[in-house]
């Protein structure tokens, strides 16, 4: 199972996220880099996003945790979005910003069991 884990910042954003992933040896060689046709005048193809193949054995645990630490840095406004075909999972760097430890844990579940099951937008934290 693939998921496609997208950003509302910049490519560089997106590369220091996938540097957070791919530091983690459970997401080791899981991460690949999604990348568009550049636009007209532009060089190179642009990077609009990462796929994470997720497995048995914590992938998507882990997969929540870095998100969610990497959000905890942020200093503007991000939101992360984990889509999986049309399901999708949003959440925002504010929103996890503000959550206790028992929240931030609660949420790391919620993304975990979205990455395992199907992905549902009512689970949406913003």
């Amino acid at each position: 199972m693939h998921v496609l884990v997208t950003v509302d910042a910049s490519a560089d954003d997106l590369r220091d996220l996938h540097s957070w992933l791919t530091d983690e040896p459970d997401l080791r060689g899981r991460v690949t880099p999604h990348e568009s046709p550049p636009p007209p005048g532009a060089l190179g193809p642009v990077l609009d996003g990462l796929h994470i193949a997720l497995g048995s054995g914590g992938v998507a645990a882990t997969l929540a945790g870095v998100v969610i630490a990497w959000l905890k840095t942020r200093p503007a406004e991000i939101t992360v979005r984990l889509r999986r075909g049309d399901d999708e999972f949003e959440v925002t760097a504010s929103g996890v910003r503000s959550l206790d430890p028992a929240a931030v844990a609660d949420l790391a579940e919620r993304i975990r069991r979205s990455g395992e099951k199907s992905l549902s937008p009512d689970q949406d934290t913003g």
